[in-house]
Parts: structure tokens; C-alpha cells; sequence
């Protein structure tokens, strides 16, 4: 029959054309790999890539991302990029049974669009940036072309090299000549991950290394009562593991400490300032516990903790440099703070300057940054949102105007100034609890950094705001926890909380998305008491 005779040879193109397209596939990125671990890892070509999708992706599916997959966005991503270039490289296997040279061209094209994303990130050194990508290319291409060519139909003679057959092909000229491409892409594979640990390993031991000096000014002992013993409660302070992490680093940068630099300079700078770490290490420190909050955060989201910082003020290394807040005629409002990545935030002068304990964080919770935090240097400023303040692996500073430049996320449809907003959330009873009938602890924290959490009420159903007893408060800077004892009652209840700031102002109830500049509204969740 005609139709499944077409049927049969479609499978049989498949079956040999797509081991083809994948070893190839492999053979590639193996390669690009390797020539990424010996010219910058960060060049490697699924970096690059995804890179590039990241920057142009719009901020709608950015924040949709992070909602949907939390802190594993990027490793969907990787999978995803990975996922759609196997589907192109069975594509090209087929094709190349038919056009070897079309599918090898196929291939090439995929190094062009590598090299082309690895010259337009903002941390590109140049054209070796490219070289991974191309390199890879040639390779993958050159594998698609030799196993295409151990794939095709051969004259139906004699055995010519005592082979099986299988439908007029070499099943054992395949099976050889895929057999040496996938150990020569596996053993180039096995090198450059050794190369990038080489690579790595001087920024693991320089924070390993690294003694973090005692505080000149260190922070005030957390007071008593400040943590309630309510299970299910966040704890005050976040362990650096549980620490929230949102950013655009597809590989984390492993920095190494001896070779930082951070310099000071722009607009209003009188006296341009480069500082290595040990520069820093000798200053005063200063040491405060700062609550810190993503701005993807949605209305009782996870992205929030709090840590114990260690680092040099940001403002007295700004005066060193000449600098002047506007309100005392300094030229510059706006300083942009750029990451070994290319990553740039833009904070205001103002806020970084008016006596707030903005800092260069050198450690968290007594050990060095985590690399995933920002070894070995990462600034924040409390009361704004990080995507404006908290730039990871910071190497410089540059003092302009909000006029004259617009940052990452700006230039993505963010707020340019983003103060953090008031929020409360219930951390228990979860939604869709089950709770007993009578006494139920409902429980969570508050925040409102830089002015405090002054009240935090609860309502239940459509009732009256209850007051709910509020933990000690450490410092405006600081979460606050709080507790309020229901009594139960049987059926669908909805437990609302709102906060109201140490200035007075009450949680809004007022929806709000978290673009432009953070979620608003207040939380709640659904329980039934059986």
C-alpha cells in the first residue's frame, strides 16, 4: 500500500536522521563549551542566548515567569532553549539525510545567532566572545555532514565494508562513525567543565578565605520578644539558604576576590575612586539587620527576608569621592551601579545619602556573601525595592541624572524611583486550611522598611478589624511579626490582614500589579473549619 509504504520511509529518515541532528547537536555545544572554558565561561552559547532572551523578553512575561516558576525560571529556561534546539537539530538530521549541505548550513546559521547574542550582551569583552558560538558551529556542523553521509542509502552490492544492512544503508558505518562523535563530544564536554572549575576555583577560595573584620559599629543586639513562638511563623532572621534570589544571571558570576575593583566616578565627582576589596575590608564597618524585598513580589509573596549585613557605608565613600546630595546642590540625582554581568540599577542620590544605612554589604548573617547574593560585593539601600538598590557583584558607580540615563529595568517599564510599599501577610493558617473549631493563631509578618509597622489588624469574613498583637520591632528597617487568636467557628471563612506604617499610613486595599513599582493590596486567605 502506498500509503503506509510513505509511511515506513518517513520513520526510516527519522530513525537515522535524528540520532544524526542530536549527536551533532551535542557535538556543538560540547565544543562551544570548551572554547567558553578557556576564553570566558560566561561566553558559553546557552549563557549568551538566554541572555539575550532575558533582556528582550517584555516585563509582563518576566514577572509571569517568576510567579509561575519562583527561583527555577532560569532553569526553565536553560531546559527550555535546550528543549527547542534538539527539535532543530532532528530537524536538520532529516533535512541533511536529503541536503547534507543545507543541514550543516543549518547548523552555522545556529553559530551566527550564538556569536551575534554573545557580542550584544553588556558584559562582552569583544569578538573572543563570539569565538565559543562559531567554534561550536563548525563543529556541529562538520559532525551533521560526516554522520548524514554514514547514514544515506549505499549501492545494493556486496557488503563493501561487511556491514549489516537495513534498507539499502550501513547500520554499522552509522553506529561507528556515531559512536566516535559522541565520545569525542563527551570527552571535550568533560574538559570544559574542567576548565570552568579551574576557572572557579580562585573565587571559591578567596571566599573561603576571606576573615570578615569585627563591626566598628556593630548592630544592636535583637531585642526580646521580637520573635513570636508561633508555628508556622517566618523566623525573624532568614538563613542564607532560605534567602530569596531574583535576577536576571543565567550562571551565577563566581568573582574572585583579588582581582575586584569597584570604581566611583561621574557627574559631581570631584575625585574618582577605584577600592579593591582588602580597600574595604579596612574601613569601619558598619552592621544592621535590613529586611529587603523584590519588587516581583506579589501580595503575600515569598520574594522577602531579612539578614544580618555586614559592609561600608555607601554615603561616606561618595563623600570621599566629592559627591553632594541635590538637596545640598550636588549635580547628580541618580546613581547607577553596574555588575560584573552588565547588569545596571539606578538608585536616587538622595535617598542613598540621607542618612539611611545604605551599604556596600561585604557579609550576611556572619559569613562572606554567598556568591548567589553577590560575592564579593553587593550594595543595598533600605526602603527601595532591590531591582533599584540591591545591584549583585558590583564593580562601579556612576553618578548622573535620571534625565540622562535609564537603567535595565527602567528601560523595561519600570518606576524609576520604587519606595517600598507597605504590606502584611499571613503566613498561618496556609490557604485552604483545615483548622479545628476553636482557638487558631493567625500569624505572618509586616513590613514597611525604613518607616516601620506600627499596627497590623485582621478581619474575618466581612467583620470588624481586630487588632493584632504585634512582636517587638527591631528596627524600622526591619519585618515585624504579629499574631491574632480567633476563635474558630465552623464553615468558609476569609482571614484578611492590613498594616498600617510608622508614619501612619494605612495598606492600601487598592490591586495593583507588581510593574510598575510594586504589588499593592492586602492579603488573604480562604480556611474552612470543618
Amino acid at each position: 500500500m502506498p500509503g503506509v509504504s510513505s509511511f515506513r520511509s518517513i520513520l526510516f529518515r527519522a530513525a537515522r536522521g535524528a540520532p544524526a541532528g542530536l549527536l551533532a547537536a551535542f557535538t556543538a555545544l560540547a565544543v562551544a563549551e570548551l572554547v567558553a572554558g578557556l576564553v570566558r565561561p560566561a561566553a558559553g552559547p546557552v549563557t549568551v542566548v538566554g541572555g539575550a532572551l532575558i533582556d528582550r523578553t517584555p516585563a509582563a512575561v518576566k514577572d509571569f515567569a517568576i510567579r509561575t516558576f519562583g527561583e527555577n525560571d532560569k532553569a526553565v529556561l536553560r531546559l527550555g532553549i535546550l528543549a527547542v534546539l534538539a527539535v532543530i537539530a532532528v530537524g536538520l538530521g532529516v533535512l541533511a539525510l536529503s541536503h547534507r549541505r543545507a543541514g550543516a548550513a543549518g547548523v552555522l546559521l545556529f553559530g551566527v545567532v550564538g556569536s551575534v547574542a554573545a557580542l550584544s550582551r553588556p558584559d562582552s569583552t569583544g569578538i573572543a566572545d563570539a569565538l565559543p558560538s562559531a567554534a561550536g558551529a563548525l563543529a556541529g556542523a562538520l559532525a551533521l555532514y560526516v554522520l548524514a553521509s554514514r547514514a544515506v542509502p549505499v549501492p545494493a552490492r556486496a557488503d563493501v565494508d561487511g556491514g549489516e544492512r537495513a534498507g539499502g544503508w550501513s547500520r554499522r558505518g552509522f553506529l561507528v562513525a556515531a559512536g566516535v562523535t559522541a565520545v569525542a563530544a563527551g570527552s571535550a564536554g568533560a574538559l570544559a567543565r574542567f576548565l570552568t572549575g579551574r576557572r572557579g576555583r580562585g573565587a571559591v577560595a578567596s571566599r573561603e578565605g576571606l576573615v570578615l573584620p569585627a563591626p566598628a559599629s556593630p548592630a544592636p543586639a535583637v531585642p526580646a520578644g521580637v520573635g513570636l513562638r508561633v508555628p508556622g511563623i517566618s523566623p525573624f532572621t532568614t538563613r542564607n539558604a532560605d534567602f530569596y534570589r531574583v535576577d536576571t544571571a543565567l550562571a551565577v558570576p563566581e568573582v574572585d576576590a583579588g582581582t575586584w575593583r569597584l570604581r566611583i566616578h561621574g557627574k559631581g565627582v570631584d575625585r574618582p575612586r577605584a577600592y579593591t576589596l582588602d580597600q574595604l575590608l579596612a574601613r569601619p564597618l558598619i552592621e544592621r539587620d535590613v529586611t529587603l524585598t523584590c519588587v516581583s513580589n506579589e501580595v503575600g509573596g515569598p520574594y522577602v527576608g531579612t539578614a544580618r549585613w555586614l559592609g561600608v557605608r555607601l554615603a561616606d565613600l561618595l563623600r570621599e569621592a566629592g559627591v553632594r546630595p541635590p538637596s545640598q546642590g550636588g549635580e547628580a540625582d541618580q546613581l547607577v551601579a553596574r555588575s560584573v554581568d552588565g547588569m545596571t540599577l539606578g538608585s536616587p542620590v538622595e535617598d542613598v545619602m540621607d542618612g539611611r544605612d545604605a551599604m556596600l554589604a561585604v557579609g550576611m548573617n556572619g559569613e562572606p556573601l554567598p556568591f548567589e547574593h553577590g560575592y564579593p560585593v553587593r550594595m543595598l539601600v533600605p526602603g527601595l525595592y532591590g531591582y533599584v538598590s540591591a545591584c549583585k557583584w558590583i564593580t562601579d558607580i556612576e553618578l548622573t541624572t535620571f534625565d540622562a540615563y535609564d537603567p535595565y529595568w527602567v528601560k523595561r517599564g519600570w518606576a524609576r524611583k520604587a519606595p517600598i510599599k507597605t504590606q502584611a501577610r499571613i503566613d498561618t493558617p496556609k490557604p485552604f486550611a483545615r483548622p479545628a473549631a476553636g482557638p487558631v493563631a493567625i500569624a505572618g509578618v509586616a513590613w514597611a522598611q525604613h518607616r516601620g509597622i506600627s499596627r497590623v489588624e485582621v478581619r474575618i469574613d466581612e467583620g470588624p478589624w481586630q487588632d493584632a498583637d504585634l512582636a517587638v520591632q527591631d528596627t524600622v528597617d526591619t519585618w515585624r511579626q504579629w499574631s491574632y487568636r480567633w476563635q474558630a467557628t465552623p464553615g468558609g471563612h476569609t482571614v484578611t490582614a492590613r498594616a498600617t506604617d510608622g508614619t501612619g499610613a494605612v495598606q492600601t486595599e487598592q490591586r495593583a500589579r507588581t510593574i510598575p513599582d510594586g504589588a499593592s493590596g492586602r492579603h488573604s486567605v480562604f480556611v474552612t473549619v470543618p
